[in-house]
């Protein structure tokens, strides 16, 4: 019997559906649970700040020509309305955090919360806080903190997030929408798993300082704390008496390693680790993946970062024993001791006028 042969033989007879995700890590989980069936851009592409993201017109036509958008919600991407409306975008969306109760920024009490409890009060009104602007997210105390991919418990949400979302713009591959999500679900789990493990290994009083304040799911989920005070962040450098604040931070806190997070200047940690001591131990990833190597998926992302603090934290010890005679030189030979006026708690504070999260 013969076959027919399609009228335009050169184009393909299974076109991949176009979906924009907001950015880096979303575009790689649309990758994962849409597989061969899409093509995938990314707004806010890898070793990219979205605090830092302006659209251009080149993204409004992205957007336009998409057969689905994915973002991230919890007002992460504050230019994502203004995009939507310049766009003139009508079709389906999806909110990957849609069903996850969310942390909450508590600005001032990074020092001394309890990750067991923390984020379990918080406001469900998620269009209530649109603190952002043009150049970054600037948080204020209580507002819903969108950085929920750094557990991996709420990632599983995310994926089923996006499946549905792929199957309403693409029904005719909902079967391998669902198994793609199947499988990929299952991979989650089973690095949740091992990074509970290895991180079981890290000293209960273990603290870190990193550049901004994006880890408080990892540190919820996995028992690290993280600390990420007045003066650090992804668009502003400290000043004189920020730096006397964290140096006293380090001291009182017991601080037991610094890390760079990889949006954020080097020039502040550096600085805080002449002064203390402390070594910087590794550069961690958080709102975005890197262009290549292991953190250049979301799951290598998060592997990188649980073995990175493994790697640090378990041999931090002698870093720790000998930073607070180092600390102690600092003190006398530099005058901060107006840090000491500020309660402890208001060290951790937020400087609302320029720290972006």
């Amino acid at each position: 019997m013969a076959t027919a042969t399609p009228l335009y033989a050169d184009e393909p007879t299974d076109v991949p559906i176009n979906v924009v995700a907001s950015f880096s890590v979303l575009a790689d989980m649309v990758e994962e649970v849409g597989g061969d069936h899409v093509s995938v851009t990314a707004l806010v592409g890898p070793d990219s700040d979205p605090h830092m993201f302006s659209p251009s017109p080149t993204e409004a036509r992205a957007v336009a020509k998409a057969d689905l958008v994915v973002f991230n919600g919890l007002n992460y991407e504050g230019w994502m309305e203004r995009l939507i409306d310049s766009s003139d975008y009508q079709g389906a969306m999806v909110t990957a955090t849609e069903g996850i109760t969310p942390l909450t920024f508590h600005g001032h009490d990074h020092g001394g919360h309890d990750h067991e409890t923390h984020g379990q009060e918080h406001d469900h009104d998620h269009h209530g806080h649109d603190d952002h602007d043009q150049s970054g997210h600037h948080h204020e105390q209580g507002s819903p903190d969108p950085h929920a991919w750094q557990d991996l418990g709420n990632a599983i949400t995310y994926v089923a997030n996006i499946r549905d979302g792929l199957i309403a713009a693409d029904p005719a591959h909902a079967d391998a929408y669902r198994a793609n999500a199947s499988r990929y679900s299952e991979a989650i789990t089973s690095l949740d798993e091992e990074l509970h493990a290895l991180l079981a290994e890290v000293p209960a009083n273990s603290s870190v300082i990193t550049g901004h304040e994006a880890f408080d799911y990892f540190a919820n989920a996995y028992g690290i704390t993280f600390l990420s005070p007045s003066g650090l962040s992804t668009s502003s450098e400290p000043s004189a008496a920020d730096l006397a604040r964290l140096i006293d931070v380090i001291r009182d806190e017991g601080v037991s390693a610094l890390f760079n997070e990889s949006m954020t200047s080097t020039a502040t940690l550096e600085q805080l680790s002449e002064e203390t001591g402390l070594p910087i131990a590794g550069t961690l990833y958080s709102g975005s993946l890197s262009a290549e190597g292991e953190a250049s998926t979301y799951l290598g992302m998060m592997r990188h970062n649980a073995e990175v603090l493994h790697n640090a934290l378990g041999v931090a010890g002698h870093q720790a024993e000998r930073a607070p005679e180092q600390m102690h030189d600092h003190e006398e030979s530099h005058d901060h001791g107006h840090a000491h006026e500020y309660d402890q708690q208001h060290e951790l504070a937020d400087d609302h006028s320029g720290h972006d999260h």
